[in-house]
C-alpha cells in the first residue's frame, strides 16, 4: 500500500467518530460478545497465545520492554530473566484486555470474595468508610482496574480518572459498562474542577499515578531514574488535606484470581513538615508503586514510556 494511503488509513483508524470508527466499534463489540461465550480461563489462555504472536508481528514493543527492564534492573538480572519478564509483560497486557471485558460481569458485590483476596486492607478500608474522602492510587500493574471495581462492589462512591479511548463509541460503551456496577469514569481533561467537589462530599477519587507528565512534571526517582510525574495528584491531596492510598491488584498465576492490597497510606500529617511537600508526596507514592512492581515485575507495563521525558539540564 502506498505511503499516502497508509497515512490516510491510520488517520481514519484513530478518528474519534465517523463510519470507520463506528465499524471498528462494531467489530470490537462482536469480539466482546464472542468472548462471553467461553470461560474466562480460555480467554486468558488465548490472550497469552496472542501475546506471543504480538511479539513477532510488532517486535518494537517487546524490544522496548527489554530496554526498560535493563535500564531499571541493570546487572541484577540476567539477560534470560529480562527477556522472560518482557514476554510475560506482553502476556499480562493481553490478559488485562480480557479482564477489562469479562470481569465486570463475573465480579460483583455478591461474588468478589470468591476471586479477590485482600492484603493489608483493614486500615485503608477504615479510611475509605469514614466518609471524609480519600485519593486512591495505583500504577499500570496487574489488573489495575480491579481496585476501583472492588471499591464499587463494596458500596463506596468512587470516581476513576481516565484517559478517554480514541474511539468515541468504544469510550461511551466503557463508561456505561462501569456505571452498571457503581463506578464512574471521568475524563482527565478538566477533571480537577469536578474532583475537588467530589472529595469535599466524602467521595473517593482514583488515579493511575505512573504516567509520564512531560517536561513540566515533577521529576522523582523510579527504579533509580528520574521520571516525570503529574503534579495534580499531590496538589489535590495538599489542597483537600486527604490521605493518598497506594494500592495494587495482581493476578495469582494465570487464573482469574487476584491479590488486592494496600502498599502505603500517605497521611497529611506526614507531609505537613516537609520543605517541599509536593515533591515529597510524589516521591512517596512513586516509591510505593516501585515496591509492589518489584514483587511481580512481569505484571508491570514495561512497554509504557515511563522515562520518556528528561529533566531540563541546569545551565
Amino acid at each position: 500500500m502506498p505511503k499516502k494511503q497508509r497515512n490516510w488509513l491510520a488517520r481514519q483508524l484513530r478518528a474519534r467518530t465517523g463510519p470507520v470508527a463506528w465499524l471498528g466499534y462494531a467489530l470490537v463489540r462482536m469480539i466482546f460478545a464472542g468472548m462471553q461465550i467461553f470461560p474466562i480461563e480460555w480467554n486468558l489462555f488465548a490472550a497469552r497465545a496472542l501475546a506471543r504472536g504480538w511479539r513477532r508481528v510488532m517486535p518494537r514493543h517487546y524490544r522496548r520492554a527489554v530496554e526498560h527492564l535493563r535500564a531499571a534492573y541493570g546487572d541484577t538480572k540476567t539477560d534470560a530473566e529480562i527477556k522472560r519478564i518482557a514476554l510475560a509483560c506482553l502476556e499480562s497486557t493481553a490478559m488485562f484486555a480480557v479482564e477489562t471485558i469479562c470481569l465486570p460481569r463475573r465480579i460483583n458485590q455478591f461474588t468478589w470474595n470468591r476471586y479477590i483476596k485482600t492484603h493489608n486492607f483493614e486500615e485503608a478500608l477504615g479510611v475509605m468508610l469514614r466518609g471524609r474522602g480519600a485519593i486512591l492510587l495505583t500504577g499500570h500493574y496487574g489488573s489495575f482496574e480491579l481496585m476501583g471495581h472492588l471499591a464499587a462492589c463494596l458500596g463506596l462512591e468512587i470516581v476513576s480518572v481516565m484517559r478517554p479511548l480514541d474511539n468515541e463509541y468504544l469510550n461511551r460503551y466503557l463508561v456505561k459498562s462501569r456505571a452498571v456496577n457503581g463506578q464512574t469514569l471521568l475524563d482527565k481533561k478538566g477533571a480537577m474542577q469536578f474532583a475537588e467537589g467530589h472529595l469535599a462530599t466524602g467521595g473517593l477519587l482514583a488515579f493511575i499515578g505512573d504516567q509520564d507528565a512531560g517536561r513540566k512534571g515533577v521529576f522523582v526517582d523510579f527504579f533509580g531514574r528520574p521520571a516525570s510525574t503529574y503534579k495534580s495528584i499531590g496538589l489535590l491531596a495538599m489542597q483537600a488535606k486527604l490521605p493518598v492510598i497506594v494500592s495494587y491488584a495482581r493476578r495469582r498465576g494465570h487464573t482469574p484470581c487476584y491479590d488486592a492490597g494496600v502498599q502505603r497510606i500517605i497521611y497529611p500529617s506526614e507531609w505537613a513538615e516537609q520543605d517541599d511537600p509536593l515533591r515529597w508526596i510524589t516521591q512517596e507514592y512513586t516509591s510505593a508503586i516501585e515496591a509492589f512492581v518489584r514483587e511481580a515485575p512481569e505484571q508491570y507495563l514495561w512497554i509504557h514510556r515511563r522515562w520518556k521525558s528528561e529533566p531540563r539540564k541546569r545551565k
